[in-house]
C-alpha cells in the first residue's frame, strides 16, 4: 500500500512521516535550509507480516501543488493532516479536492501539533474538520490526535495505518501491461540511468524491454532494458503494480527522460493530444464548466494545457456546460500530447493554475477530431463506460458501424499482450454472427453481430445490382466491390466479410471477380475457338505477356472480335488483363505471384527494382504487374514498395480456386 500526505504548508507532513518511519524525507539543501518541502519525498515503513509501505511525501506550497498532484496520482491512502493550532487553510481545501478529484476514498484525517492546542481548541478544529470532509469521499476517514514533538498518539496512528494495509487488497496485474510514471530521474555510478514512479499496472522483469512515452514530437518511443529493480526500496527481480518501483535501466540516457513521461511494455505504447474523459466538476465551484475553458490538466506525474470541449451527459444527451457537482462527458484537447489509459485519473486546475476544477476518468485516448458530438460517439463512450473489458468491447461492437481496431482497443485498455485474446474470445460469440479479423496475437478488428448481417447484406445487393447492370461481366475484383458496397469499411475487415460470404456459399471468387453462385460468362463457340487459338500464343508469352493486337494479327482476326473474346477469358479468370488489351496465362500470373510473395515474405516489401531483377522485365511492365497485384489484393502499395496482404490466399498453390 502506498501512503500519500497532503494538507497545508507547516503542518507537519514531513516531521510526521519521520515519527513514523524514522526517514527524513527533505533531501535537499535547499529543504533543509528553509524548513519546508520542495520536491517529492519517499519513505518506507515494514509491518510486522513482512509487507512494506510505501510513504509519499508532498510539498504544501500553493506554488508546487504540480508537484503535490504527481505524488498523490497513484496513492492508495491519503494521511490528510491539519494542524491544531492552525486549523483548515487554504492549501488543506485544495489538496481534499484533488484527493477526491483523484478518486482517492480510503483516508485518514490527523489534527498535528496537538501539544500547541488545548482541549476546546482542539475539539473545534474536529469539528471543521467534519465540516470540510462533509461533501467528500473521505467524510468517514477516521481522525487522530497526534504530536510529532513529543510523539502522543503516533504508535496509536502507526498501528492503524498497519491495520489498514492488512486490509488493503493489492493492486490486480493479471492481464495488463506494465506502465510506471516517472516522477524522478538520475544517475548512480555502476548501475546507469535510473527512473523512479508508481508502477499503475500490471508487472515488470529484469530483462525486459520498455518503451519511453510520449516521445518526442517526430521521433518514436525510445527503447531500454530494465538492468536491475527496486520496489518499495528493496532490491527486486520483479515489480509490480502498486508499488513505488526503481528501474535501472540500459540503453538510455539520464538526460534523455524527462519528468512525466512512462516507461511502458511496448504493446500498450500510447499517447495523444486527444482524450474523451468521464468528468465531474467540483462541487465547490461557482460557476459552470463550459465547452473552450482554458485548463491546466494533470495525468500521472505529467501536465499540461488544453481546453475543454463539453461532449453530453452520461446518459448520452447533448449538453453545452457542466454543473458544479454534476458528472458529464468530454474532451479533452491538448496543447502537448499526454499519456492516459482507459481508467486513469485526470485532474483539471483553471488557466491560472491557482485552484482545482474537476476529475474524472479516461475513456478513449483515441479521442475522434470530428463527428465527437454525434448521438453515435455519445453512444460509444456511454458503451466505454461498462465496468469490465469485455463488456466495453461488447457495447462497443454494438455500436460502432465500422467496427473496432481490437488492437488500438486493448492498447487503450492497458491489455497485456499475452491476455488480449482471452479477453476479446470473452466478449466475441464463436460463430460467423460476428466478422473477426485474425491476428498472431488475437484478433485484429471485429465488427459486431448486427453490422455483420447489415453488411453481408449490403454486399450482396450491390453484387446482383452490377450483374444486372454488366451482364456480360463476370463480376467486380474486391477493391471495386469494396468501393460500390462498404468504401468506409476497414479493408481487412471487408476481406473477412468476404471470407464469409464464400464459406456460407453466398459467393464465388473466380480468379481476381467476385460473383454470385448463379452468375457466370458463357462462351460461344467462336469464343471457344478463338480461345483455343490464343492460348498457345499466351504460353509462349511468358513473363512478358501479349498484347491484343498482336493476338489479333497471329489470329487472322479482328481486333475488336479477339479483345470481346480475351474481355471474357478474363472475367472467367481463364486468362489475366495486366494493364488495358496486355494479357497473360494463368500459369505465368501464378508463378510471378509466388516471386512477388516470396520477396516480401524475405523482405517485408517488394520494390520495383527488385521484382525487375527477379523476373528478367523491364522495369516499366515489372512497375504494371505489381500494380495488378495492388489491385487485386495480393499485395497493397506503401510507399515506392509494395507490402504483401497477409490475409490474402490469391495464387496460392494449396487454394486452387483462389477464393479468400
Amino acid at each position: 500500500m502506498i501512503i500519500g500526505t497532503a494538507g497545508h504548508i507547516d503542518h507537519g507532513k514531513t516531521t510526521l512521516v519521520k515519527a513514523l518511519t524514522g526517514v527524513d524525507t527533505d533531501r535537499l539543501p535547499e529543504e533543509k535550509q528553509r524548513g519546508i518541502s520542495i520536491a517529492l519525498g519517499y519513505a518506507y515503513l515494514d509491518t510486522p507480516d513482512g509487507q512494506r509501505l510505501g510513504f509519499v511525501d508532498v510539498p504544501g506550497h500553493e506554488r508546487l501543488v504540480h508537484t503535490m498532484l504527481s505524488g498523490a496520482t497513484g496513492i492508495d491512502h491519503a494521511l490528510l493532516l491539519v494542524a491544531a493550532d492552525d486549523g483548515v487553510m487554504p492549501q488543506t481545501r485544495e489538496h481534499l479536492a484533488l484527493l477526491s478529484l483523484l478518486g482517492i476514498d480510503h483516508g485518514t484525517v490527523v489534527l498535528t501539533k496537538i501539544d500547541r492546542a488545548d482541549e476546546a481548541l482542539r475539539t473545534q478544529r474536529r469539528a471543521e474538520v467534519a465540516e470540510l470532509l462533509a461533501h467528500t469521499a473521505l467524510c468517514a476517514s477516521p481522525v487522530f490526535e497526534v504530536s510529532a514533538a513529543t510523539g502522543q498518539g503516533v504508535d496509536i496512528l502507526r498501528a492503524h495505518l498497519l491495520a489498514q494495509a492488512r486490509t488493503f487488497g493489492r493492486r490486480a496485474v493479471a492481464g495488463q501491461g506494465f506502465r510506471l510514471a516517472v516522477d524522478r530521474v538520475f544517475s548512480l555510478s555502476g548501475v546507469g540511468t535510473v527512473c523512479t514512479g508508481t508502477a499503475y499496472a500490471g508487472e515488470v522483469s529484469i530483462g525486459e524491454e520498455l518503451h519511453l512515452v510520449p516521445p518526442a514530437i517526430g521521433q518514436a518511443p525510445r527503447t531500454a532494458r530494465v538492468r536491475s529493480l527496486h520496489a518499495q526500496n528493496a532490491a527486486a527481480t520483479q515489480a509490480q503494480a502498486g508499488q513505488r518501483v526503481a528501474i535501472g535501466l540500459a540503453g538510455v540516457d539520464k538526460d534523455q527522460v524527462l519528468r512525466g513521461q512512462w516507461w511502458v511494455t511496448p504493446e500498450v505504447a500510447l499517447w495523444s493530444d486527444r482524450m474523451d474523459v468521464r468528468l465531474r466538476l467540483w462541487f465547490d465551484e461557482a460557476r459552470p464548466l463550459r465547452s473552450g475553458m482554458a485548463v491546466h490538466v494533470h495525468l500521472g506525474a505529467s501536465q499540461t494545457t488544453g481546453s475543454v470541449a463539453v461532449l453530453g451527459s452520461l446518459d448520452g444527451e447533448p449538453m453545452d456546460a457542466i454543473q458544479p457537482g454534476n458528472e458529464a462527458l468530454v474532451q479533452l484537447v491538448l496543447h502537448q500530447p499526454l499519456c492516459g489509459w482507459a481508467g486513469d485519473r485526470v485532474v483539471l486546475r483553471d488557466a491560472s493554475a491557482t485552484r482545482a476544477l474537476a476529475g474524472g476518468t479516461v475513456l478513449d485516448p483515441f479521442a475522434p477530431v470530428r463527428y465527437r458530438r454525434t448521438p453515435q460517439r455519445l453512444a460509444e463512450l456511454k458503451a466505454l463506460m461498462a465496468p469490465t473489458v469485455s463488456e466495453r468491447l461488447q457495447g462497443l461492437l454494438a455500436q460502432a458501424p465500422l467496427g473496432v481496431d481490437v488492437q488500438r482497443f486493448s492498447a487503450a485498455q492497458g491489455l497485456a499482450r499475452a491476455s488480449r485474446a482471452a479477453w476479446v474470445r470473452e466478449a466475441l460469440p464463436d460463430d460467423d454472427s460476428v466478422c473477426v479479423v485474425p491476428g498472431l496475437e488475437g484478433p485484429l478488428w471485429a465488427l459486431g453481430p448486427v453490422q455483420t448481417a447489415q453488411g453481408r447484406q449490403v454486399a450482396l445487393e450491390r453484387l446482383a445490382l452490377y450483374h444486372q447492370q454488366q451482364p456480360d461481366e463476370l463480376g467486380p475484383d474486391l477493391a471495386r466491390w469494396r468501393r460500390l458496397s462498404l468504401p468506409r469499411l476497414a479493408e481487412p475487415l471487408w476481406r473477412a466479410l468476404v471470407h464469409q460470404l464464400v464459406a456460407r456459399g453466398e459467393v464465388v471468387i473466380t480468379g481476381a471477380a467476385a460473383h454470385l453462385p448463379e452468375h457466370g460468362v458463357q462462351l460461344s463457340a467462336l469464343d471457344q475457338r478463338l480461345a483455343e487459338r490464343v492460348t498457345p500464343r499466351l504460353l509462349e508469352a511468358g513473363f512478358e505477356g501479349a498484347w491484343a493486337r498482336d493476338l489479333a494479327k497471329d489470329a487472322g482476326e479482328s481486333e475488336a472480335l479477339v479483345r470481346t473474346t480475351l474481355s471474357r477469358l478474363a472475367q472467367r479468370a481463364e486468362l489475366f488483363q495486366i494493364v488495358k488489351d496486355l494479357y497473360y496465362a494463368p500459369a505465368h500470373v501464378e508463378s510471378l505471384a509466388r516471386l512477388a510473395r516470396g520477396e516480401a515474405v524475405a523482405h517485408g516489401e517488394v520494390t520495383a527494382a527488385a521484382f525487375r531483377d527477379l523476373t528478367g522485365l523491364g522495369r516499366k511492365r515489372a512497375i504494371q504487374v505489381l500494380e495488378f497485384f495492388d489491385r487485386v489484393g495480393l499485395l497493397r502499395r506503401v510507399g515506392d514498395a509494395h507490402k504483401l496482404r497477409p490475409d490474402c490466399r490469391l495464387f496460392l498453390d494449396e487454394d486452387a480456386d483462389g477464393s479468400q
